[in-house]
């Protein structure tokens, strides 16, 4: 087996030679990769659940079903992606016309993480072959069992110069990084973005990062409690809370946080009766991490664990405030602080404490106060009346702002993040003196056309 150098320079030789411009073959490859996803279902979920027993409904819905529909949506506008664009010409130049072509970057490194690790793996990929590049997926060390299928599947469908998948740890990550690389693809945590970044930037390589935060849930005065609770059940337990987008953190209206805590029980116990519907948490560190930020004399609900299972049963927190140890870092896992609040100001202040998060969730039925938050609160993307479903929509970016991202995907929007976009001018054989030295007098002249 070749070396990672090697590897790559024939990526770069691959490409170099044109051999994935042809929207034909970008076409043909994506149907083969979408055949080997269904022929290999069973393998994909037997694999998330020994790597932390992922229940295998959510391994369908979110790792499967989701990059199945985004290899559907790009074999269906991918021709009109990949077409050229026509503008009008600039002045003086009468007659002219500007034309913008998309181009591949060329050869694409794609990080991925361990809580989705095969949905992030390949989503990201979809839009870097549908764009025309060769791409290297580096898959989480944390994962080997999903890491193994992926790298089954990649092998089966791609020559080992077009698409790879290269496994290891950190150190593998940092000589992948030192290699020459055209564009970089990061979905994780912001500490190791950062390091991602700089590396990146020694070399200029352009970059898009898929990072996290504390995604706030706002529960107004009048909205709809019993079905907030369930929404936010759901959203923040998916995956057992090891979501980039799941709810970070309840801010909850103090006439009706009784209610909201009451129905948040019902919900957890009619969801979550049987563990089997919770994933477990990824591995013993994060565990012990996750269990430092239970207070046990704030425990509504919950709080039970198994160490020989990392299990973290689903844990509501009631009353926090900001100095608790659950609200100094993102939670990234099965752990719902709920804060009481009385003033819709106090709101805007406690978010603005914190970094710009990946995603914002708002739960009233006063349009008013509903564009009152969305006016005074920067974030990545969101709902109204709901948790984390916007994500699933191939018509809109996904991404982030500030600490929780740069950069956006998805559908059209991860053809757009893997290609260049190269303006050509044609220009015409008409001369306007206007342009040209002598400048005496011309500048009265231009003046009077711009005014």
């Amino acid at each position: 087996m070749k070396g990672i150098s090697e590897c790559i320079q024939d990526m770069h030789v691959f490409f170099y030679h044109r051999n994935t411009y042809p929207i034909n073959l970008r076409i043909n490859y994506l149907k083969k990769l979408r055949s080997s996803i269904l022929l290999h279902q069973e393998a994909i979920t037997k694999a998330l659940y020994k790597d932390f027993k992922k229940p295998k409904y959510e391994t369908y819905t979110t790792e499967i079903y989701t990059t199945l529909k985004e290899i559907d949506y790009a074999l269906k506008h991918i021709r009109k992606w990949c077409k050229s664009k026509k503008h009008p010409g600039v002045f003086p130049l009468i007659g002219s016309s500007v034309q913008v072509k998309p181009e591949p970057y060329g050869v694409c490194l794609i990080f991925s993480p361990f809580n989705y690790p095969f949905q992030l793996s390949l989503v990201p990929l979809v839009g870097a072959l549908a764009a025309g590049n060769c791409a290297i997926i580096k898959p989480s060390e944390y994962t080997p069992n999903t890491s193994e299928i992926l790298s089954q599947i990649i092998k089966e469908v791609f020559p080992y110069y077009y698409v790879n998948v290269i496994e290891g740890d950190a150190e593998l990550s940092h000589s992948l990084l030192s290699e020459p690389i055209d564009y970089i693809f990061f979905t994780g945590g912001a500490a190791n973005a950062k390091k991602v970044m700089q590396q990146a930037a020694a070399q200029l390589i352009p970059i898009t990062l898929e990072l996290g935060g504390k995604s706030p849930v706002i529960v107004d005065y009048n909205a709809d409690i019993p079905l907030a609770a369930k929404r936010i059940v759901w959203g923040k337990f998916l995956n057992a809370g090891q979501t980039c987008i799941a709810p970070d953190y309840v801010l909850v209206y103090q006439g009706v946080a009784d209610k909201l805590l009451r129905h948040i029980g019902y919900a957890i116990k009619h969801f979550y009766t049987n563990d089997k519907y919770l994933a477990r948490i990824i591995n013993e560190t994060h565990y012990v991490r996750l269990l430092n930020l239970i207070d046990e004399e704030k425990i509504y609900f919950g709080g039970h664990f198994n160490t020989d299972d990392l299990y973290i049963e689903p844990t509501v927190l009631y009353p926090i405030d900001r100095s608790d140890a659950c609200m100094k870092e993102e939670i990234f896992g099965p752990i719902l602080p709920i804060i009481p609040f009385e003033k819709i100001n106090d709101v805007i202040k406690m978010i603005h404490r914190y970094p710009k998060p990946l995603a914002c969730y708002i739960f009233s039925k006063d349009r008013k106060r509903i564009n009152y938050f969305l006016k005074h609160l920067s974030f990545g993307g969101g709902c109204i009346n709901d948790t984390v479903i916007h994500a699933a929509s191939l018509h809109a970016p996904f991404g982030g702002i500030g600490h929780s991202g740069l950069g956006a995907y998805h559908g059209y929007h991860s053809f757009k993040t893997f290609s260049h976009y190269k303006t050509i001018l044609k220009s015409t054989s008409t001369e306007i003196p206007l342009r040209y030295p002598p400048y005496d007098q011309k500048i009265a002249t231009l003046k009077k056309i711009i005014r």
